[in-house]
């Protein structure tokens, strides 16, 4: 990719790539890509070239950065043609496009822009000195170190969001100012124009209207939330505190780790590390493509440094610091503003009582100021950006035809699954009509504590890793399609499961977001299903726990006390169950 050995391109350049092209007449843009990190904004910005038939899209790698892992799948998947680094150096190009300043852009044949692949410039960088040590930049992005090259400005477009980011380059280095340009934040706009789908974004992840979504969100760096060298290696207290504190129908919990965690760890041995937290319902979302979707719906932010808990903070949602070395910022940047005003995580605290308190004590204005600070221009980005490239390639932009980004894409649906034993508590509140309260945490370490309950079981997914837990299990859990022919019908593999597990009282096969068909120990085969809410919407409490409320009243009441209905309530939400005996 990046090797001398690496195979130059012959067409749509090279040698004599004009046997072989069929476009000619084109303007070359080169997107410069330093690591996946970088990528992401570039892949931004990329719709801007689109219908444009005088424009041709190459792409590169510096070979630069630590961080190579995923640049290459990254890259296909962009499908432009990818030039080797020193193939691209040797290229003359209208316009190269950089969101990093790693690499021997100063090779580079053609006018450069950089944009900032985060939230602007904030953090310092340690970097080696001639005598191998390592010192501190004044901020990555804003000294000489990065925007000179022979003491001359690197770009010819130092493309900023905000005047705030001017004030500071102009203090640290003001050889760059003049080609300074402010146009904007295109993966803020982005966020900015799909907040109408929050709820949207809410259901794709299985989040019911009275849960709280809890966004764990990490920055790279052995002083990040993720990281093991600040302060205190926070991760192993916080991962079991998440279930073992919250309920697992009260609150969902998903994290959001940068791409330099991935792809420098290893996505597998990311997913390692935190295979209890994810069989105990952690969900992890795509660090490229999830990242601004999980924001918008979350509840609250558990974060640190990194620039997506400074969005989050931006679009006014509570945020609780697990960890910010306010050493490594820049003490003018907005984001060392948001240090001090953000509450900071306690580790000797109860993580439930703080995740409350953050999301109950926060005011929708209380980082405004901040928010102000992201971008001077909102939803502007594409029009200003647009300009500044067509203005530094040299023709005039296309006309008739609006500068558009890519609208956020509906993500997949992906509700918490549960593979660690849950631990149930229960307490009958109500015989006419019934109710049944139901409590949940998933790999509880000690018995969850409440006073008020007067009954406990345990439900055990039929896939868990400790297949022991199965022979004590007092109900076990499948979730599949109806018509799975793999396990399904419901009805054989019920029959099944109770024959294979004499202990059980329960087997639930969970059919869909908002059913399930349960077997009892005496034979009845039950189905229970949610009424749907008050929008004709499905209801996305688990139906699992429709089947531990009624495994709760029949260890009281005859099951046929509980037809034609039964409310399981969990946490503030009432769910409305039809319970239909089935021949």
């Amino acid at each position: 990719m990046t090797g001398t050995d690496t195979p130059r391109l012959r067409v749509p350049v090279g040698a004599d790539a004009e046997r072989w092209t069929t476009r000619a007449d084109v303007r070359f843009v080169l997107l410069v890509v330093h690591n996946v990190t970088s990528a992401t904004r570039l892949l931004d910005v990329l719709p801007l070239f689109r219908d444009d038939h005088r424009v041709q899209l190459l792409a590169t790698c510096t070979g630069s950065s630590p961080f190579l892992a995923g640049v290459p799948e990254l890259l296909a998947s962009a499908e432009v043609p990818v030039l080797p680094w020193e193939q691209a150096k040797d290229t003359p190009v209208a316009l190269a496009i950089s969101t990093s300043y790693g690499g021997e852009l100063h090779a580079l044949r053609g006018r450069l822009a950089v944009l900032s692949h985060g939230i602007g410039y904030n953090k310092r960088l340690a970097t080696p000195d001639n005598t191998g040590q390592h010192r501190t930049t004044p901020v990555f992005g804003l000294s000489p170190e990065w925007l000179l090259h022979d003491g001359r400005p690197l770009a010819s477009a130092t493309v900023l969001s905000h005047p705030e980011q001017l004030d500071r380059l102009a203090a640290a280095c003001p050889e760059a100012v003049p080609t300074a340009v402010l146009a904007g934040d295109p993966a803020y706009d982005r966020v900015l124009d799909a907040l109408p789908y929050r709820e949207r974004f809410r259901r794709a992840l299985g989040v019911g209207p009275h849960q709280r979504l809890i966004v764990v969100n990490s920055t790279w760096s052995p002083r990040s939330l993720f990281g093991d060298g600040g302060e205190g290696d926070l991760l192993p207290w916080l991962l079991p505190r998440l279930t073992a504190e919250l309920p697992a129908d009260e609150y969902r919990a998903v994290a959001v780790l940068h791409p330099n965690i991935w792809y420098g760890h290893g996505p597998g041995q990311v997913r390692g590390w935190l295979d209890r937290a994810r069989r105990a319902g952690l969900g992890l979302i795509d660090p490229l493509h999830g990242w601004r979707q999980a924001l918008i719906a979350a509840d609250c932010v558990l974060g640190d440094h990194g620039s997506v808990t400074y969005y989050a903070a931006s679009l006014g949602r509570p945020v609780l610091l697990g960890a910010f070395p306010d050493g490594d910022l820049d003490p003018a940047s907005p984001v060392a503003a948001l240090g001090r005003a953000a509450p900071r995580l306690r580790p000797h605290g109860g993580l439930r009582t703080q995740i409350d308190q953050a999301v109950e004590g926060h005011a929708p204005g209380r980082y405004a100021e901040l928010a102000a600070q992201t971008t001077s221009s909102p939803g502007r980005s594409a029009a200003l950006l647009r300009r500044l490239f067509y203005r530094l390639i040299g023709i005039p932009e296309p006309a008739g035809r609006p500068a558009l980004l890519d609208r956020l894409p509906l993500p997949p649906y992906e509700p918490a699954e549960r593979t660690a034993p849950v631990r149930v508590l229960t307490r009958l509140i109500g015989a006419d009509p019934p109710k049944v309260v139901v409590t949940r945490h998933a790999d509880a370490a000690h018995e969850p504590e409440d006073p008020d309950a007067d009954g406990a079981h345990t439900a055990v997914h039929e896939d868990t890793r400790d297949a022991g837990r199965l022979s004590v299990a007092d109900v076990i859990v499948r979730y599949a399609a109806e018509d799975d022919p793999r396990v399904g019908p419901s009805a054989a593999w019920t029959a099944e499961v109770l024959a294979r597990h004499p202990h059980c009282a329960l087997a639930v096969y969970v059919s869909g977001p908002d059913r399930c068909t349960v077997r009892t120990r005496r034979g009845d085969l039950v189905r229970l299903t949610a009424a749907p809410g008050e929008d004709g919407r499905a209801d996305l409490c688990d139906p699992a726990a429709y089947a531990s409320a009624l495994l709760a009243w029949l260890g009281r009441k005859p099951l046929a006390e509980a037809a034609p209905e039964l409310t399981v309530v969990t946490g503030a939400a009432h769910h409305r169950v039809a319970v239909e005996r089935l021949r």
